[in-house]
């Protein structure tokens, strides 16, 4: 069986190209790897349980781009001409059953693909299956009803958990179930599973890429985005989500603007994000460090993430880049009050269900109130919040709020002559399944992310692999052992439709810092 462990796509191409092996010998050995190492029914193995269902077409998809590639005289149907995706439980997917992470939704069978399923297959990708999510997206662990509240394992390390909301697109990606995963993210739902499994994962500019067809959690937050092992395949990946929808009309200025951005930048290709990426941009860059972004020093898991970032900076600097510590007035203040979840999201996914006349016509007829399960009360919240967001006083002034700490960050950066602001993804390793289950973190917000940034400030963001928590072994007792061996991300965030500079800065802190290592699962 074809070895696939941390295939890119150059690589499957070159492969195929010198006719080494097949799109088919490619999904065939991603879909042996995934059923003997990710199934939580499989007699041995890791049981990682990223995937949620599996297509049952997948090998007769790749065997007709087999004959396509033979019968062209070999050519490709397109960028991705038979790179195995999974696609997260959020996104409709034509066959396949979509729950976004609830188990009423586990009899939905959508009839047609989401625009970006489409994108995706025209441009030659095979969609091996879903991962499974966080239920409706709200909450930053992985067990969800959908999966029979059986939580994702992290591949670095059993028994704890990779994140949510993107957890099964991470972990897949992490655990080399497939090349490439579809994710999305509101408050961080790429970016926290992305750093708690050593890959890579960027939070498009809202609008870039089309929503049409994801159950939403708030419409004018979310973005879907790409999860991969490097930074090139991400930069790929995202060359084709981008572009106009009419379904979605959060596409049309978007992506205007982009063109524009990329026209004054003199770039040939408008839609080329992985083209003659940059790493040495990084040698020459200026961050904004956001200290107060960092976990305290008195958590020995905070302390061991401080740690791997503040290696991965010195790194930089010793490289060329410069680096500023920067102060946000008032930082905890918009964090508090720019978020609309408890507000907007309920009439947002009820306008989604309204569309799907076998599903529940309101999530607070799904979702109980209070959840007996702690770490889903922002979902519980939700579910039981007003159906019209207007309706609440605090609604426009939150927006406001947001609008304020947008131009905030944006002048900060420009005053500074930032490139970028950066600062430890999360302020922890991957927590155990059981804080979740005992309630370490009170309540969602009590979780300490720092992705809320960029997605409160409608900017983009990167995270990037940083390195691995090591404790101190004179001690081995140490309740730094804990999270010995974890993954740590490092997250960059950047000024509107800036993702090309984003994918150089981030490329320059791959080949620099070199921090992608494989877990070890057989």
């Amino acid at each position: 069986m074809l070895d696939v462990q941390e295939f890119t796509i150059s690589q499957a191409h070159e492969g195929f190209l010198s006719r080494n092996f097949t799109c088919h010998d490619l999904v065939s050995a991603f879909l042996e790897r995934i059923g003997r190492l990710d199934k939580k029914d499989h007699e041995s193995g890791p049981k990682i349980n990223s995937t949620m269902a599996l297509s049952s077409t997948a090998l007769t998809e790749a065997s007709e781009l087999d004959t396509y590639f033979q019968s062209s005289g070999g050519k490709f149907k397109g960028p991705l001409h038979g790179i195995p995706v999974l696609v997260k439980d959020q996104a409709d997917t034509k066959g396949l059953v979509t729950t976004y992470g609830s188990e009423a939704c586990k009899s939905n069978i959508p009839s047609e693909d989401a625009f970006i399923i489409t994108k995706l297959k025209n441009a030659g990708a095979v969609i091996l299956g879903k991962t499974t999510m966080s239920e409706w997206a709200s909450t930053w662990f992985s067990a969800s009803s959908s999966t029979d509240w059986v939580s994702t394992q992290n591949p670095y390390k059993s028994g704890y958990d990779v994140g949510g909301s993107s957890s099964g697109s991470a972990a897949a990606v992490a655990a080399n179930f497939c090349i490439l995963a579809v994710a999305e993210d509101t408050g961080g739902s790429i970016r926290c599973p992305a750093s708690f499994t050593n890959t890579v994962g960027i939070r498009p500019t809202v609008g870039l890429v089309s929503r049409h067809g994801f159950c939403p959690l708030i419409k004018t937050q979310d973005t879907p985005g790409p999860i991969a092992r490097t930074v090139e395949d991400c930069a790929k990946m995202l060359d084709i989500l981008v572009g106009f929808d009419p379904a979605d009309e959060f596409t049309s200025i978007a992506w205007q603007n982009q063109q524009t951005l990329l026209k004054s930048s003199n770039i040939d290709t408008p839609q080329s994000y992985a083209s003659n990426l940059d790493p040495k941009a990084i040698t020459k860059a200026r961050l904004g460090v956001v200290r107060e972004l960092f976990g305290p020093s008195t958590d020995p898991a905070s302390r061991l993430v401080n740690k791997v970032i503040n290696n991965c900076l010195s790194t930089l600097s010793a490289n060329g880049t410069t680096l500023i510590d920067i102060t946000i007035p008032d930082l905890k203040h918009y964090l508090t009050y720019t978020p609309t979840y408890t507000l907007r999201s309920r009439a947002d996914i009820n306008s989604f269900l309204s569309t799907k006349p076998h599903l529940p016509s309101d999530i607070s007829q799904i979702v109980p109130h209070p959840h007996p399960r702690p770490f889903l009360d922002l979902t519980s919240t939700i579910a039981h919040g007003p159906s019209d967001p207007t309706s609440d006083p605090t609604y426009v002034s939150r927006l406001l709020t947001r609008d304020a700490f947008q131009r905030l960050l944006v002048s900060i950066m420009a005053q500074n002559d930032l490139d970028a602001l950066t600062f430890p993804s999360i302020q922890i390793p991957a927590p155990r399944h059981i804080d979740a289950e005992n309630g370490r973190f009170p309540t969602c917000w009590d979780f300490p992310v720092n992705t809320l940034l960029a997605s409160q400030g409608r900017l983009p963001a990167i995270n990037v692999p940083a390195g691995f928590c090591e404790a101190a072994e004179a001690d081995a007792n140490a309740e730094e052992q804990i999270w010995h061996g974890l993954p740590v991300g490092l997250e960059l965030v950047s000024w509107e439709y800036r993702e090309r500079e984003l994918f150089d800065l981030a490329r320059g802190v791959e080949v620099l810092v070199g921090a992608r290592k494989r877990p070890v699962l057989d």
